[in-house]
């Protein structure tokens, strides 16, 4: 059985969906203002392994990730740049998901936006407002009374008081207790505006998701995921305010990926270690970096550095190493790789272990080359589809190991040498050896594993090479 590490408990749960055989998930998306990071990277990929393995475990699974199209930080770059907040939130829409499909992340079923979504927003906090756990303030905004939800904090165990003793309001805020969030905010000059019962303004952050989430899966549905930065506030506040207005448990399962540093230190802009998806693919393949993400469990920090993405690269590498030569067959035969592959994913997607059944698997594969082709077959049939469990090991192996332009990204200087340069190579030092001239073959095979071009020569003459 699936056990989940649930955020709201703290603990490993054995995995009951609310109805069975269904899954309704939501994942707190991007703010589209800038590039997606690696931070985003991982969130996108993780839960993309999480909605991989519920649908091979026979789920139907309902996957919403939102898209955050208006907020304080959206309304600044957009002046900054001197455009429309239409223009540079559609431009990052498109730059966000053309990265998600480089990783191989599945679309989510339902991506909804937080400006098409305003009536239902305003429903909800009409509705909050109704039942007391609302309140307009002087300066006209909207605000939750937090003293209203009586288990505020339940899920980062804070404290009411102790947040309260260390919260301040800014000065141009009138909510009644530093605690307090805004759920409609009025409309200042020069910024986006829509009416509402309250005057013309635009929702706060929090009641988006609250709104978005509700509306495309029920007021109570079955796990809620996003990075662990976003456990408090945004999490709780979402909590308390979907709670108050439908009067039903909002979320069964809280999951959080942790954080990304980048050599061991906090990412940041202003410590000039922050790296975009799309700098990071200019050097690795998408799907080395994927595996970088996959390589550590979702929960627990993840520290990028090339050292580790290097790593990531020769570990794949050696996947497709003894993949390569052993076409598909069309028919899966699972063995006892595939049970502890599936004991490992059902402990909290315990990704590290999953894959080292794999490594294990290409060991057996290696030795089974030589001694048995037809197990050698069907064991990589049998990696291909653990690998495609965790969204990779599914390019051609001689294209990947080759780093042609299906296997790696395009912009990638991964590949320093053409395929062209090499296979003239090649053709040269076979014409060294037909004139006997091995010392010159030798020098020609010794210049490309040099620049990291190893070539294997086949039975029947053929050569043919790969990528270190």
């Amino acid at each position: 059985m699936l056990h989940i590490h649930n955020s709201l408990s703290n603990c490993k749960e054995p995995f009951h969906p609310i109805s069975a055989g269904e899954v309704r998930l939501y994942v707190c998306g991007m703010t589209v203002y800038d590039f997606c990071h690696i931070g985003h990277a991982r969130v996108m990929v993780v839960f993309d392994v999480v909605v991989r393995y519920l649908k091979s475990l026979g789920f139907n699974v309902t996957y919403v990730r939102n898209i955050t199209d208006i907020d304080d930080k959206i309304i600044h770059r957009a002046a900054e740049n001197g455009e429309s907040i239409s223009t540079l939130t559609e431009r990052f829409s498109i730059a966000m998901q053309e990265d998600a499909l480089r990783l191989g992340v599945i679309p989510p079923d339902i991506e909804p936006r937080a400006t098409d979504s305003i009536l239902i927003i305003q429903a909800m906090i009409e509705r909050l407002l109704a039942t007391g756990h609302a309140y307009q303030a002087a300066n006209k905004d909207i605000y939750y009374d937090v003293s209203r939800f009586a288990s505020y904090g339940k899920l980062s165990g804070k404290q009411i008081a102790d947040l309260r003793a260390g919260a301040r309001v800014d000065v141009m805020e009138a909510k009644d207790d530093p605690l307090d969030f805004v759920l409609w905010k009025t409309a200042k000059p020069g910024e986006p505006a829509w009416e509402s019962p309250w005057g013309a303004g635009r929702p706060g952050w929090h009641i988006e998701c609250s709104a978005m989430s509700t509306t495309a899966l029920g007021n109570h549905f079955d796990i809620h995921g996003g990075g662990a930065d976003l456990q408090f506030p945004h999490h709780e506040n979402e909590i308390a305010q979907s709670e108050a207005a439908t009067g039903e448990p909002f979320v069964n399962y809280w999951m959080h990926n942790g954080f990304v540093r980048v050599d061991d230190e906090k990412m940041s802009k202003s410590l000039g270690n922050f790296f975009t998806v799309r700098e990071v693919l200019k050097h690795y393949s998408p799907e080395a970096l994927r595996f970088f993400i996959v390589a550590s469990h979702y929960r627990s920090p993840l520290n990028y550095s090339n050292q580790n993405l290097d790593t990531a690269r020769a570990a794949l590498t050696r996947f497709y190493t003894a993949l390569h030569g052993l076409p598909a067959t069309g028919e899966l035969i699972t063995s006892d790789y595939t049970t502890r592959f599936h004991a490992a994913m059902n402990d909290d997607f315990n990704t590290p272990e999953a894959l080292a059944v794999c490594f294990d698997l290409t060991r057996e594969i290696n030795r089974a080359r030589n001694e048995d082709k037809t197990q050698a077959l069907q064991l990589a049939g049998e990696l291909r589809y653990l690998g495609g469990l965790l969204g990779f090991l599914q390019a051609d192996p001689e294209q990947f190991l080759q780093g042609s332009a299906s296997a790696l990204d395009e912009s990638s200087t991964e590949a320093t040498l053409t395929a062209t340069a090499i296979q003239t190579a090649i053709a040269n030092r076979e014409a060294a050896r037909k004139a006997k001239d091995f010392k010159g073959a030798d020098r020609i095979r010794d210049e490309l594993k040099r620049q990291g071009i190893i070539l294997e020569d086949r039975p029947g003459g053929a050569t043919t090479w790969r990528r270190e």
